[in-house]
């Protein structure tokens, strides 16, 4: 299994993209390997840059390369990246999963019961249910940097769904993109397979750093994805000054696009605070009721400034068109039922209150642990965190390290644990805090 990009071929992106598919496919590129620079390639082969650009893009798309930023352009590898929920071992006691407690999700079958008995959708129709639009215009508008007078509303498959499709309606690959990081890991993912280069912009306590922001629009950044409460994974929420400054900062850059993933909304017990100020020309608000209403609700409202909204829409026509307006009728119904938005705001007390009392623990047994805001607890470690995830795992417990969430491959052994502890017992929740206090007392 080797590396041979001399034999690349082709006069065409298609007929480089596959040439380099068909490399790759016979094992003379093996996993990891990199691919000439662009202008090399273009000298080797006697064309336009942008060619070569074109090759990698699709490429990239199609997930059979990946690009590195300045490390360069490289072979994907088939090993299994971190995913969100993921978990690798049965056996062990799953502390890393960041998924909500089921008995904390609305129950369906009503909704589904009354969603059902209405009249089929038929092609042509609007793509957003009138009382769905109704429901999510009064969700939206309040938070919006135009107010309710001029809403754009787009629905997608998801948050993750939508932050791809933006992404893509902006970018071209090698475009720069201000990630956060430590960062989502569906957004390094995005930012993979896009062939785009994150740039990370650092989170304190207070979120998106504003001297990261603008290292990061210093370096090009054509668009930028925030999370304005309960930072995946740190449980980071912005402050009203840090998000004025950050506003402050993005003024001297109208058409960079901002996204702000506000995916916990509901649950949050943070105010929101928005990074858009009111003379921002391209902007999105992301917002969906995945966390609240179960995983399996794959639906997002995005508010958008009117030229995004009509690109997003564009990017929706060849493929989904429309999500589901089963799945809308549900959403509807369960959001404007009493019962089931006591148990949504019941669910966010109950996270919150859950993640602060684990930080307690582990604080009164000598390792200082802060409560941030969100379904997960970021949990700091004297040590470096990798051989006490290791520990743990032989006292059968299963943790997501820092360095998951990590943009830079290079970067510092991270020093951090992402744990989802409400659904822990009281045993449970005295095992492992004792395991983790001694699993970093052993790596010292």
């Amino acid at each position: 299994m080797g590396t041979d990009a001399a034999q690349i071929t082709g006069g065409t992106a298609a007929e480089i993209a596959e040439s380099i598919r068909g490399l790759v496919e016979r094992g003379r590129l093996a996993p990891g390997a990199a691919l000439p620079p662009v202008r090399a390639l273009a000298e080797q082969l006697g064309i336009n840059r942008n060619t070569a650009v074109a090759a990698y893009r699709d490429l990239a798309r199609s997930g059979v390369v990946v690009s590195q930023g300045r490390a360069g352009t490289r072979v994907a590898r088939r090993t299994r990246v971190p995913q969100e929920g993921y978990a690798p071992s049965g056996a062990l006691r799953d502390v890393g999963n960041g998924n909500p407690d089921p008995r904390l999700i609305p129950d369906l079958a009503p909704a589904l019961a009354t969603a059902a008995g209405r009249r089929p959708v038929l092609y042509g129709e609007p793509t957003i249910d009138r009382d769905l639009r109704a429901w999510a215009e009064g969700w939206m508008a309040p938070d919006l940097p135009t107010g309710p007078s001029d809403l754009h509303l787009t629905l997608t498959s998801g948050a993750v769904d939508a932050v791809e499709r933006l992404l893509a309606q902006a970018l071209l690959r090698d475009d720069v993109v201000a990630l956060e990081d430590p960062c989502f890991l569906a957004s390094i993912h995005l930012a993979q397979l896009g062939g785009y280069r994150a740039v990370p912009v650092p989170v304190d306590a207070e979120g998106m750093t504003v001297d990261g922001l603008r290292r990061a629009l210093a370096q090009g950044a054509r668009a930028v994805v925030s999370t304005p409460r309960a930072q995946n994974p740190t449980g980071a929420s912005l402050t009203a000054g840090r998000a004025e400054q950050l506003r402050a900062v993005l003024a001297d850059h109208p058409y960079v696009l901002v996204i702000q993933d506000d995916y916990y909304s509901y649950l949050s017990q943070q105010p929101f605070h928005s990074i858009i100020g009111p003379d921002h020309q391209r902007w999105a608000l992301v917002r969906s009721v995945s966390k609240f209403a179960g995983p399996d609700m794959c639906l997002a409202v995005t508010a958008c400034d009117e030229h995004t909204a009509s690109r997003l829409e564009m990017r929706l026509s060849p493929g989904t068109t429309w999500v589901s307006h089963l799945l809308q009728r549900i959403t509807h119904a369960v959001m404007t039922d009493g019962d089931s938005l006591e148990l949504i705001e019941h669910a966010g007390r109950y996270y919150a209150r859950r993640n602060t009392d684990f930080a307690a623990v582990l604080t009164e047994r000598g390792l200082p642990t802060v409560a941030g805001d969100g379904m997960s607890l970021w949990v700091e470690l004297p040590v470096p965190a990798a051989p006490v995830a290791e520990r743990l795992t032989r006292r059968g417990w299963l943790v997501r390290t820092g360095g998951e969430f990590s943009l830079e491959d290079d970067a510092a052994p991270s020093r951090h644990l992402r744990l989802t502890v409400h659904d822990l017992d009281e045993e449970e929740t005295d095992r492992l805090a004792t395991d983790i206090v001694e699993a970093a007392s052993a790596s010292a």
